[in-house]
């Protein structure tokens, strides 16, 4: 097999395990390329990508840039904060707005749950969701999930540990969306007040000690508070929660074996990790960094191969 089930990636949800296989293979073929000297290929000369951010992003929007870039495709940035919808435009005319400029792609980023699956119903372009509120951000589970096999060499059967603010975190849900499917055992470490009540729908196990749950895992994602979604208090205090869930030397070193260390950034050091367990040996936080570019080349490539033959 070598296309995809979908004409837009939406959500890991959307996606079947052979997806995920072939997204993986052809990764592993843009990863040589950009770690040769000349880094790009003419794959999509001549396709345009609109990079649509309504939300703040540094990683995801530098990451989605680069792997278009690599590809040869023709990229514009679109920023909310200095577009007409300050004027009152309304959403969809923005969209139809960028598309009457013959756009090929548009790579979304929103801040309500659901924009890009509104958009692929009203326009043709192809849509790839670069994260939708506290929904869905399917690149970001992918590169985790690669970043695991890169590792560990396979994931099936891996026990992997989730960490933080699920309840806002649109990572946490596309994570056990991937790792699910690719047969791994998913559980989520936190407080209540940060899980959300459907949690137990999914087949996931909720364990409140973080101790125990290292003690279990081979894989540790340490996930950030996002205040900027909180418009309450979740837990008593940031020092209790660094107290009873804050990933440190001191912790690692009751463990009898070495775990894999992961984060999607970006990180508040000495909150979910202190800086000396990011930047040590079983970190791989740069390394997911780097296989991002090479994910998201793979899908940008998988989904144009699909629409324009390519």
């Amino acid at each position: 097999m070598d296309s995809l089930s979908v004409a837009n990636l939406i959500g890991v949800k959307n996606l079947n395990i052979n997806d995920i296989k072939l997204i993986f293979k052809t990764a592993d073929n843009f990863k040589e390329v950009i770690n040769r000297p000349i880094k790009k290929v003419p794959s999509l000369r001549d396709i345009t990508i609109a990079n649509l951010f309504f939300e703040n992003s540094t990683r995801t929007k530098l990451s989605f840039e680069l792997a278009e870039k690599r590809l040869s495709a023709d990229i514009i940035n679109f920023s909310a904060s200095q577009s007409s919808l300050k004027k009152g435009e309304s959403l969809i005319d923005t969209i139809n707005n960028i598309l009457s400029m013959k756009v090929d792609m548009i790579v979304i980023r929103h801040p309500n749950a659901g924009v890009p699956e509104f958009i692929s119903s009203k326009v043709d372009a192809t849509i790839i969701n670069a994260g939708d509120g506290a929904h869905e951000h399917p690149t970001q589970a992918l590169l985790d999930s690669y970043s695991i096999r890169e590792a560990l060499g396979e994931i099936r059967n891996k026990n992997i540990l989730i960490v933080g603010d699920i309840i806002h975190s649109r990572v946490a849900l596309s994570n056990i969306f991937a790792l699910k499917m690719q047969g791994a055992n998913v559980k989520l470490c936190g407080p209540n007040s940060l899980m959300p009540k459907y949690i137990n729908k999914l087949g996931v196990e909720v364990i409140n000690n973080f101790d125990d749950a290292l003690q279990w895992c081979d894989v540790v994602n340490m996930l950030r508070i996002q205040n900027e979604r909180m418009n309450k208090s979740f837990f008593p205090s940031l020092r209790e929660y660094v107290s009873l869930y804050g990933l440190n030397n001191e912790r690692l070193s009751k463990l009898d074996r070495d775990i894999i260390i992961m984060h999607p950034g970006p990180i508040n050091r000495g909150v979910e990790l202190t800086s000396e367990i990011a930047d040590s040996k079983n970190s791989i936080i740069l390394d997911q960094v780097e296989n991002g570019v090479a994910i998201r080349m793979a899908v940008i490539y998988l989904l144009a191969k699909q629409k324009f033959n390519r």
